[in-house]
């Protein structure tokens, strides 16, 4: 199957019109007209007209007759749909491909040093994850509270598609729909003009097959990537608790991201994560790292 991103007009078009889908007159302050809508959202005549540029060029552009645009129409076009600064710079990197860092075709993987870090963090559960989060390097805790990772088949080791298709991570995730659009928008945002890349055309084929929300969501070009935040758990072993994560970006390695998880000291999260550090000890769950699954 092919992704969804594989229409005629391009990962651009697509993306100009699922936003202008979710906008509507009254969000630009235009006046509502007389007549029913067709679609959802606003009329290209109307993004055109909130950018500055002709109808025709528009047309063109999000018909995937234009395939790129300069900088000043792409912000231009930007304001006109509302766009935040991870959907900007998204709509740039559909437009100008050939400047987008194009990071694929080599196989990533961990640093000894990253390796040690992760086995050495206490109380603080902790990934590796690539471009398309592929979990690449994980310690003790993380394998306590997402699985026994090293058991897992590669392609399965996945964070995205644990998000959505692993029991055991989905029922753990007491705000789930949150945290699982974040994970289509950052998934989204990372495939950038990748979209036929063999991991990722794999990886959105199967979840799309499998999962009406993922579908709908990816569909809908969602884009922003969240670097910290707070996740509440209800873990079989450990009960219900929260941790705060931080995403940080290996300066070695730019395609990875290290994932930390945290509790404040003396308090019942971090409790509970040392409960669920002391059954993985007791299991002998452990660090581990691998090579991400290729298609």
């Amino acid at each position: 199957m092919r992704p969804p991103d594989g229409s005629p007009r391009g990962p651009l078009g697509d993306f100009l019109s699922a936003r202008r889908s979710l906008i509507t007159a009254a969000d630009v302050g235009l006046p509502e007209t007389g007549y029913p809508r067709r679609v959802p959202g606003l009329r290209r005549e109307e993004v055109a007209q909130l950018a500055g540029i002709s109808i025709d060029y528009y047309t063109r552009l999000e018909q995937g007759r234009v395939r790129t645009a300069s900088r000043p129409v792409l912000h231009a076009i930007g304001r006109a749909l509302m766009l935040n600064d991870d959907q900007q710079r998204h709509l740039i990197q559909l437009a100008h491909p050939d400047e987008a860092e194009r990071r694929g075709g080599s196989t990533p993987r961990v640093s000894p040093q990253v390796e040690r870090l992760l086995a050495n963090l206490a109380d603080t559960p902790a990934l590796v994850l690539s471009r398309y989060f592929d979990v690449l390097a994980w310690n003790r805790l993380a394998a306590a509270l997402l699985g026994d990772l090293a058991a897992m088949e590669p392609r399965r080791r996945n964070y995205v598609r644990m998000t959505f298709l692993d029991p055991h991570v989905r029922s753990m995730l007491v705000d789930w729909r949150e945290r699982a659009q974040e994970a289509v928008s950052a998934l989204r945002l990372a495939a950038g003009v990748a979209c036929d890349e063999p991991r990722l055309r794999e990886l959105v084929s199967e979840l799309s097959v499998r999962d009406q929300d993922f579908r709908t969501w990816w569909a809908q070009h969602l884009v922003t990537m969240r670097t910290s935040g707070s996740s509440r758990l209800d873990h079989p072993v450990a009960g219900r608790f929260s941790v705060d994560w931080q995403v940080l970006t290996s300066v070695d390695e730019g395609d990875q991201m290290i994932v930390l998880m945290s509790a404040p000291a003396g308090g019942p999260d971090q409790a509970a994560i040392r409960k669920l550090d002391a059954w993985a000890e007791a299991r002998g769950l452990t660090h581990g790292a691998a090579a991400p699954p290729l298609a």
